[in-house]
Parts: C-alpha cells; structure tokens; sequence
C-alpha cells in the first residue's frame, strides 16, 4: 500500500512537470523562439502557447519594444589632429527575432562598435568647429549607416543622438577666450552703432528744432511788421485827422496877425526847455510879430497910425473875424492885460535862456519893436 502511494505521488508530480513543460505564456510585447533537437521551429507570441514537452525548448524571449541604448564616451579625432570625447544614445526596435537571435551573437555589442567606427568616420573628415556645429548632420548620417547595417539583424534604428561634445581643456580655454573676444567685439560695435544712431538722432532734433524756430521767429517778425504797419498807418490817420481839425479850428476861428503873434511868443519859452539846451536860437521872425503885435494894441486902445491902407489882416475865408466892442474902459483893459502878457512871455523867454545873466545882460534885450538878434548863447 505505501507503494502504491508513492507510485501515485510520482505520477502526480509528472503530470504537473509535464503540463508545465506543455504550456508556456509569452508577455505582451514579446518573442519566443522555440527549437526542437536544437534546430530553429517556430516562434510563439505573446499569449497561451502549447509545446512539445521534453521535445520542444524554448531559446529567447526577445524584447520587441523600442529600446535605449547609452554608448559611454569615446575618443575621436577630427580633421584638424584634435581629440574629443563623443557619447550616443542610440534608440533601436527589434522587428525580426529569428534573425536577431541567429544572425548576430550580441545585437547590443555589434550596435556600439558599429556606432563607435562609424562616428570615428563622419567626424574624421570634420574640423572641430564644424563637428560642434553639425550634430543635426552627424545625426543623420550615422543613422544612415547604422539602419543599413542592422537591417539583416533583425534590427531598426529609430534615431542617433550625440549626448555631449568635450574638446580638450586648452581647446576649451582658447574658445572661451575667443567667444569672449566676439562677445566684447559685438558689444563694442553694438555700442558705437548706439552712440551713431543716437547722435543721428540729435542731430535730426536740433535741425527741425532750428526748423521751428527759424520759422516761428519768421512768423513772429512778418506779424511783428505787420503790426507796426497798421500801428504806422493808424497812427498816420490820426495825426492827419489830427491836422485837419486843427486846421478846421483854425480855419472857422478866422485869426488875425495879433493872435498869431501871441502864439508865436507863447511857444518860445518851450522851445528853451530842457537841461541839454546849451544854445537858444532867437528867430528873427520874432521882431515882425512883436511889431505886428504893438500895432494891434495900438490900434486897440486909439492911438492913430500912420498907414495908407488899411490893417493887415489874414484872410482864412469869406467870414470876417470879429473886432473889439466895447467902453474905453474895456478896452483899456484889454490892452493892459495884453502888455503883460507880453511882457511876462519875453521874460520868460529870457529866463529859459540864460537864467544867470539876466541882470547883466538886461540892457541887451531887444525892445518890443526893435529887431532881436539872430541866437544867444546859453550855458
């Protein structure tokens, strides 16, 4: 009996051993090759599979997502003898298993040599700048050549980056020094283009300023002249205006030679007038209206004159001007208040002119009918 258990237990155990050899599960996103004797059958996909069991062995199970490869640096040298230090990434998919498995030994190594020689190539035939500023170009062409190379491994090479780009440390400092040069060299131009465009930019304000000003102090004169002119015209028009209603005073009044003369007198003491009078020029005009004068008062207060004709008068129109009328006492008065009127206008005639001397020189003085000298001169 215990025998026979022990037979049933074998048997359960093979039974699971068996079973487990028969189905074999497959992860999505993966390949299992499968061989027979060692020789390639068949490959099984993701999901439930059933195998021979003892007979059928599976080989791989090959990842078929895009996978990421990181190459560490490598030592290259460019077109001018200088040696940098490239890293990739490499980004690859595995779209054929079979060949993946059987066509190369270690698909993961073969793609870093691959890479390493064949970006030894591309940037051999490169100067360092142009390998610094080429990564796009470089990208391309290694792809190229890794895609065409992989191709019978089963393998697609999706994209080629180029992490980094290390010169060596004295190419480092030369560039650093030479970009800082450029760098001083850019702003230098920038700042004399600045101080350029802002002295074309002054220039430009203080030229329309002067524009403006030339035109307003233009603009400001042609109003200015023409303000005086009206200014000069009006002021034209009232002395016309002026003079001919004097005029037309004078002329409706009819004055006779008596009143000239009384005005002629009255205006000489203002013609001395004034501390920078140093000479007083006596008209000789003045002896014929003080004449003139005098025998209007005579004839005034009755003294007969001896005269073929009649008394001078000025005729200034057809209206004759109006004679005295009146007592004897009226007339006495009106001759006395002329006298002294007279009198009063020659001694302040006198006074304007020299006011030191006039006791000295008071016997010089013309007389009411003599003849004045011509000028006298003053202090």
């Amino acid at each position: 009996m215990p025998e026979l258990l022990v037979l049933l237990g074998l048997l359960l155990l093979f039974v699971i051993v068996l079973l487990a050899k028969t189905v074999r599960i497959v992860p999505q996103a993966r390949a299992a090759v499968v061989e027979r004797f060692g020789k390639y059958r068949t490959t099984l996909s993701a999901g439930l599979n059933i195998v021979v069991p003892f007979v059928d062995r599976v080989r791989y199970v090959i990842d078929l997502r895009e996978q990421v490869v990181s190459f560490p640096p490598q030592p290259v040298i460019t077109e001018d003898n200088l040696v940098v230090s490239i890293d990739t990434v490499i980004y690859f998919q595995v779209t054929d298993p079979v060949a993946a498995t059987y066509e190369i030994a270690n698909y993961i190594q073969a793609v870093e040599q691959l890479t390493m020689t064949t970006l030894r190539n591309i940037v051999g035939g490169m100067d360092l700048e142009e390998t610094l500023t080429s990564r796009d170009e470089i990208n391309t062409r290694l792809r190229g050549v890794l895609d065409e190379a992989t191709g019978k491994w089963g393998i697609r090479v999706n994209r080629v980056e180029l992490k980094g780009i290390d010169p060596p440390p004295s190419i480092k400092d030369s560039m650093e020094k030479q970009m800082r040069a450029d760098r001083d060299k850019r702003a230098a131009i920038l700042t004399a283009e600045g101080g350029r465009q802002s002295a074309i930019l002054t220039a430009e304000g203080q030229k329309q300023s002067a524009i403006l000003s030339a035109e307003g102090d233009r603009e400001s004169q042609i109003l200015r002249a023409q303000a005086d002119r009206e200014a000069a015209i009006l002021r034209a028009q009232g002395e016309g205006q002026a003079i001919l209603t004097v005029f037309q005073a004078i002329h409706d009044g009819r004055p006779d030679q008596s009143l000239l003369a009384y005005q002629y007198l009255q205006m000489m003491p203002k013609i001395a007038e004034g501390d920078a009078n140093k000479v007083w020029i006596v008209p000789s005009e003045i002896g014929k209206a003080l004449e003139g004068l005098g025998s209007t008062m005579t004839s005034m207060a009755g003294i007969p004159e001896e005269n073929d004709g009649p008394a001078k008068r000025v005729d200034m129109g057809s209206m004759e001007p109006p004679t005295l009328g009146g007592s004897a006492a009226l007339r006495d008065s009106e001759v006395g208040k002329a006298n002294a009127a007279v009198e009063a206008a020659i001694a302040e005639a006198a006074n304007a002119a020299n006011p030191g001397k006039r006791a000295a020189r008071s016997g010089d003085q013309p007389t009411g009918t003599g003849e004045a000298p011509s000028e006298s001169p003053g202090e």
